[in-house]
């Protein structure tokens, strides 16, 4: 596929990986893309790289426009390797460009690369570069998604290349949003993306889209560093962002457990009985069954959180362990939750769960509920009033957020 025009004399020249299913533990089942960008100017300019694997392919494409010797301008939005793995195969073909990046992405660059005989000039917001009809200003975004990241916009064709910022694991052929089905990406694509990469970070995104609109920047179109361009209707996904950033939730629970020997699994479907009783939407997933990311996103979707898990050597099972650790580094906020299990003869992993859920600052309900051994006739009962209180709590949480 040749370089592909995304606005006059700015051109994507990236790679779409179809077949990536792991991006370090992140299930990405519909592949990625490393977007990158060259600009045809008096001074040409190349705006990240991509992944070292696929950089022939973006050479490819760049020499179906230029000599990449002849590249003077280079933007390093971001240090992660999926984006700066090519630095190297580029500065030394473009021998008379100067890089231009944060400070943090510099230090960044020098602890990946031999950075010698490079010209690097480190950047901040507001700073500009000419690369003779467009300017690029810089806009640091420091924690979206690492310390050194930042953003680049295009003042005359009031496009923002926002590296990770806006992006999706989503390969597809067609570059633009209005070019897939909407659905497909914004249910799943989007908040796929960010429950799993950008949840810690919703006080911060806040800020900063605050900031993009207070430097009163007219923006017409996104370009991330993965997934579709947005073209059709930017504002669109800046205000799914902010909403995400608030955390809002749909009125449900996820039920997210495993299970040894099925006592577990008895008891979430007499909780679920419950839930569904009282009227209040509600989902299950079976943790070794289901991809890690897939059980983040979908507890991202819900207000309330249940817990299951049975009782191991006085601890939790270790797949609700795993996905415990997973949540609490993604730091979720204005969710309520709690925990029930199965246990043998000592307990300890409701006990353990609810501990790390309150540590999260959620809203935690407590006691949880156990059961000694195999649920039995009045378990179910228990259970089934536990799924109702629960889910009476979850409305009510659910209305200070309306």
């Amino acid at each position: 596929m040749k370089a592909k025009q995304i606005k006059p004399g700015i051109y994507w020249v990236g790679a779409i990986d179809w077949n990536v299913r792991d991006f370090h533990g992140y299930v990405t089942p519909r592949g990625t893309t490393y977007n990158n960008f060259l600009i045809m100017d008096r001074k040409i300019a190349l705006i990240d790289t991509v992944k070292y694997d696929f950089a022939d392919t973006m050479f490819e494409r760049i020499r179906c426009l230029t000599n990449p010797e002849k590249i003077r301008i280079a933007v390093c939005n971001h240090i992660e390797m999926d984006h700066a793995g090519s630095w190297d195969r580029v500065m030394s073909l473009a021998k008379k460009a100067t890089l231009y990046c944060t400070e943090r992405a510099r230090e960044g660059l020098e602890r990946h690369f031999d950075t010698t005989g490079w010209d690097i000039q480190t950047v901040g917001t507001g700073d500009t570069v000419k690369t003779g009809e467009k300017t690029l200003m810089f806009i640091e975004t420091p924690m979206l998604h690492w310390p050194d990241s930042m953003m680049t916009y295009i003042r005359e064709d009031r496009l923002l290349i926002s590296q990770d910022a806006f992006g999706q694991h989503f390969a597809q052929a067609a570059l633009f949003d209005d070019l897939v089905q909407e659905q497909e990406l914004l249910e799943d694509a989007v908040i796929d993306y960010y429950a799993n990469i950008l949840m810690p970070f919703g006080r911060l995104i806040k800020a900063k889209i605050a900031e993009l609109q207070r430097m009163g920047l007219e923006i017409d179109m996104i370009a991330p560093d993965h997934g579709v361009i947005w073209r059709k209707n930017p504002e669109k996904v800046i205000k799914m962002y902010l909403d995400m950033a608030e955390g809002r939730a749909r009125e449900g629970i996820v039920i997210v457990y495993d299970t040894m020997w099925h006592s577990t699994e008895r008891m979430s479907r007499a909780i679920l009985d419950g839930i569904l009783d009282e009227g209040v939407y509600a989902e299950v997933i079976k943790l070794r069954e289901t991809p890690m990311s897939v059980a983040i996103k979908q507890f991202w979707k819900y207000r309330g959180l249940l817990v299951g898990t049975p009782t191991l050597n006085n601890l939790m099972f270790p797949t609700v362990a795993e996905f415990l650790q997973h949540l609490r580094g993604l730091r979720p906020q204005h969710r309520i939750a709690s925990a029930f299990g199965s246990y043998g003869w000592g307990g300890g992993g409701v006990r353990e769960a609810l501990g790390i859920l309150k540590s999260m600052k959620l809203e935690v309900v407590e006691p949880g509920f156990e059961v000694k051994y195999r649920p039995m006739g009045e378990d179910y009962r228990q259970g089934y009033d536990f799924g109702r209180l629960f889910a009476r709590k979850v409305v009510e949480y659910h209305s200070g957020f309306e």
